[in-house]
């Protein structure tokens, strides 16, 4: 049912517009609304808090009908369930959970999540974004870079030093802070190579004060969190990637059938054949992979291994068909005639953010080395 609900919304509201948002760069305010009464930005939210209560396995299934037609509505929509929903739900107060979770997922506010900045990419540990102690709750302040649906959020999940002389990784909490907050305002806001129908931007604060009750957890307890919700938010890109995948394949498929050289289609060469099959084996091992981490997630199993080769596996091998579909394409593949052009541009960032490639190849070696 999430499945056909998912496609169905896909291909009626995504399909047609997808070019144009990315044309335009346009944050598709009317398709995240449409997406919000059909249970999308809910959907694992528990049902007592407005949410459709379903886990990560229906979210995958979900992400992956979006990401074949708009990665930038994918991308949206995975930020907002697992990085944004997940921590709250699990790590936040009673208070918390009613006041932001129905808001949540009746898309009221959507979510962004602010752990990165200028220094801190792969090294999270090393946030500079001070919260320090004022009477009643917390004054942050720093600047926060490449923050998905920045300019279109209303609640920042926000990670801050609160003890700049503690053990590393033991020293950032977590805070929730509204779009309306006092000091916080959007900076520069980012052109991106692709997913260009997701806004981007850096976040500055500006002692913005967020009070005790807004703080999730304890004020040491921020980058645990962070690890921990990054591993939904691995699962949820590595979703993405297979979405891509499939558009490639697809849109390949077609065209290879389509086009005719020396008398028969394309697809009868070899060279065109075994790639369309390479293509669909990944395919395949990918989204297994994904589901396994999912599965894994929703059963209260360790994932941190699991969602780091779901999303290495998935991220490569998308981009490695993203090429092989212009190549398919040929000229016109390099042309914003077809679809594969964006595909293409929006493979690209699978491999980077939610920790890049060699993070997850460090993530899964280190648990096999102990």
């Amino acid at each position: 049912m999430i499945r056909d609900s998912a496609r169905e919304f896909a291909e009626r509201t995504l399909k047609p517009n997808a070019a144009t948002w990315d044309r335009e760069e346009r944050f598709p305010t009317e398709a995240i609304q449409e997406a919000a009464e059909n249970g999308f930005l809910g959907l694992t939210v528990p049902e007592q808090y407005g949410g459709a209560g379903l886990g990560s396995l229906h979210a995958v299934i979900l992400l992956e009908e979006v990401n074949r037609w708009c990665a930038g509505t994918g991308v949206t929509l995975s930020v907002h369930n697992s990085l944004i929903c997940g921590p709250i739900a699990k790590y936040g107060s009673d208070d918390q959970k009613q006041r932001w979770l129905p808001q949540l997922a009746a898309g009221e506010r959507i979510g962004a999540y602010c752990l990165t900045e200028p220094q801190a990419g792969s090294d999270a540990a090393s946030i500079r974004t001070r919260a320090d102690r004022v009477d009643g709750g917390w004054r942050l302040t720093g600047t926060k870079s490449w923050i998905t649906t920045g300019p279109d959020a209303g609640l920042f999940v926000v990670y801050a030093v609160t003890d700049p002389e503690g053990k590393r990784g033991n020293n950032i909490g977590c805070f929730l802070v509204p779009a309306e907050a006092d000091g916080l305002t959007v900076g520069k806001k980012e052109q991106k190579l692709g997913i260009r129908a997701s806004s981007t931007s850096e976040m500055i604060f500006e002692e913005v004060f967020v009070p005790d009750a807004d703080v999730i957890g304890d004020s040491s307890q921020g980058f645990k969190i962070a690890l921990e919700t990054l591993d939904a938010g691995r699962i949820g890109i590595a979703a993405q990637a297979v979405g891509i995948h499939r558009a490639c394949l697809e849109d390949s498929v077609l065209y290879a059938n389509q086009r005719e050289q020396f008398g028969k289609s394309i697809g009868r060469f070899q060279a065109v054949a075994w790639k369309l099959a390479d293509m669909a084996t990944e395919l395949e091992a990918s989204r297994l992979l994904v589901h396994q981490a999912a599965a894994l997630r929703d059963a209260g199993q360790p994932c941190t291994k699991a969602a780091a080769m779901a999303k290495l596996h998935a991220s490569k091998a998308c981009n490695l068909a993203a090429q092989d579909a212009v190549q398919i394409h040929g000229g016109a593949g390099y042309t914003k005639e077809f679809q594969v052009e964006r595909y293409y541009r929006d493979a690209r960032i699978t491999e980077i953010y939610e920790g890049a490639t060699d993070i997850q190849r460090l993530v899964i070696s280190r648990h096999l080395l102990g």
